[in-house]
């Protein structure tokens, strides 16, 4: 997304939200972050003042009016942050404030001049730039003079903007309004909107900036996370086409794949779909590449969502692919799990965090397809493509198994994805006279001549073999056709060798006969020279 340079900005350093706010939140001015019981107020406003200080150098003030200072550090010390020791740096300044209602109520008019005393010099303590104030409710709460409250808020507003602060001010959401008080909204420069809800059981955090004075800014809703590393926001706006293009391929191990893939695999980085109904062998085809980057060096992943890790190991045994011997070496990683139990964005957010740590050349997710369990195909599509191009970004190649039903056509059941795709491999039952058949074409392979031959491959203790293609002269044979039409052939050719050998057999024997009788001849011819020699010879002595 363009970053609007016209606007002043204080960058929060949090993953996807200074792209959906074109740099970072407005400097020296107020934000309002508002929403329900448990959609991730405080924790976004504590990062937003950790990251400030660590990371550009900005200290903050956490102005609390709810939870005292222990209570905030043990809360966020689950997202790695230590506010213990940044406290003790003075790059952030931890104030409670307990405000009790039956107090305000004996004071009278209610203004705000002591909290701006306090706030004041908190500020001054340490030089802050940044400050929270966590929440506006808890500090006004007791208050039922609607005018002095709505004067005060826009006082706070205005001194914050008098202070040069890059100020949050967190709210819960009213019933009628975004706002519980319905104003604050209004005097916020920028104003974003948590949201937590429940859908099919399954819970998802979005986020939405409403408002944001002086700035373009992303207008969509966009999903979050909170995770070990803090907030992660991610924007499909953050997907930007300028990963590189590697020219180095990779083998599929399987050599008549990788023939059918233009003789070398597919392109290092690059994308892969594996798609087919149950049982036409996806699994296995993934499983094969996961060995073979494995036997050259490679590290790999395996997200699978269908069977455990044992399980996996023990099925792709049975046609002679180890997996454990890679997994003992530190070069394999099976993460299993069932798709149900995260929302769409922490599966994501988990194999971002799993790829950080391990460091792969290889993804393998088998199958994407079960991520759609219970869920919209207009929600799984923008999280895969945040999840390719985060491969791609990292130049890692990765495969998706995708599992079609048999009653719809290829081109329509997969996930929408597959123009996304660079490579897509097609995999199909044909039943025939009584059997089935496996097959496996490529539908598409970009920079590649691939080829356009529907292949038969099968699975056997050796591994998977793509067999080569039979062609009677109308048509071609796969199965058990094939193989009874290939055995005629022996049979045939067979025949046509012992007729040629009894052929060359009467030649040799008819060429030795005429040898004999040419080496008679000269025997006979020899013999008659010799008489005529030893005749000419007596004539003379006489």
């Amino acid at each position: 997304m363009h970053i609007d340079l016209s606007l002043p900005k204080s960058p929060t350093g949090i993953q996807g939200l200074d792209e959906v706010t074109g740099g970072g939140l407005p400097t020296g001015r107020p934000t309002l972050i508002c929403g329900g019981a448990g959609c991730g107020k405080t924790l976004l406003s504590i990062e937003f003042l950790v990251r400030g200080a660590m990371q550009f150098n900005e200290p903050g003030v956490f102005m609390m009016f709810e939870e005292n200072a222990s209570e905030l550090s043990s809360n966020v010390q689950s997202l790695g942050f230590n506010l213990d020791q940044l406290v003790t740096e003075k790059k952030i300044l931890l104030d409670y404030v307990n405000l009790e209602p039956s107090e305000i109520d004996e004071t009278g008019d209610y203004d705000l001049e002591g909290l701006f005393i306090r706030l004041g010099y908190a500020i001054d303590c340490i030089g802050a730039k940044r400050v929270v104030l966590d929440t506006v409710e808890a500090l006004f709460s007791g208050l039922s003079n609607e005018a002095i409250l709505r004067a005060e808020l826009r006082r706070l507003f205005r001194w914050l903007k008098d202070r040069g602060m890059t100020a949050i001010i967190t709210g819960e959401k009213g019933e009628a309004s975004i706002s519980r008080y319905g104003l604050e909204e209004y005097v916020a420069d920028c104003v974003i909107v948590l949201d937590h809800r429940v859908s099919d059981h399954i819970s998802t955090r979005r986020l939405r900036v409403l408002k944001y004075r002086g700035s373009a800014h992303g207008l969509n809703e966009y999903p979050f996370i909170i995770g070990k590393n803090g907030f992660s926001v991610l924007p499909i706006t953050s997907l930007q086409l300028d990963h590189q293009a590697s020219s180095e391929c990779a083998s599929t191990g399987i050599k008549q794949l990788d023939e059918m893939l233009g003789g070398k695999g597919v392109y290092r980085g690059s994308s892969t779909l594996v798609s087919g109904s149950s049982g036409t062998g996806k699994s296995s085809v993934a499983a094969k590449f996961c060995e073979t980057a494995c036997r050259n060096g490679e590290r790999t992943l395996l997200f699978a969502y269908e069977e455990s890790r044992a399980q996996i190991i023990r099925n792709m045994r049975s046609i002679g692919i180890d997996l454990e011997p890679w997994i003992i070496k530190n070069l394999l990683e099976i993460h299993c799990s069932r798709p149900t139990l995260y929302g769409l964005e922490q599966h994501l957010v988990m194999i971002h965090d799993i790829v950080h740590a391990f460091r792969p050349s290889v993804v393998v997710v088998d199958p994407i397809s079960n991520l759609l369990i219970q869920r919209d195909e207009n929600e799984i599509k923008p999280m895969l493509m945040r999840l390719i191009d985060f491969l791609k970004h990292h130049q890692i190649t990765s495969i998706f198994n995708s599992l079609t039903s048999p009653e719809t056509t290829a081109e329509s059941s997969q996930v929408g994805i597959s123009s996304l795709m660079d490579t897509w491999l097609l995999l199909r039952n044909i039943e025939f006279n009584g059997e089935r058949t496996r097959t496996i074409q490529v539908v598409k392979s970009r920079g590649v001549a691939s080829s356009n031959r529907v292949r038969e491959f099968v699975m056997n203790n050796n591994g998977i073999e793509i067999v080569q293609v039979y062609f009677d002269g109308r048509e071609v044979l796969t199965g058990s056709v094939r193989q009874a039409q290939e055995e005629q052939q022996r049979s045939k050719d067979e025949l046509r060798r012992l007729k040629h050998e009894r052929k060359l057999h009467r030649l040799i024997s008819k060429q030795k006969a005429i040898t004999a009788q040419i080496t008679s001849l000269q025997a006979k011819d020899e013999a008659l020279a010799a008489e005529m020699n030893n005749t000419t010879a007596q004539q003379k002595q006489t």
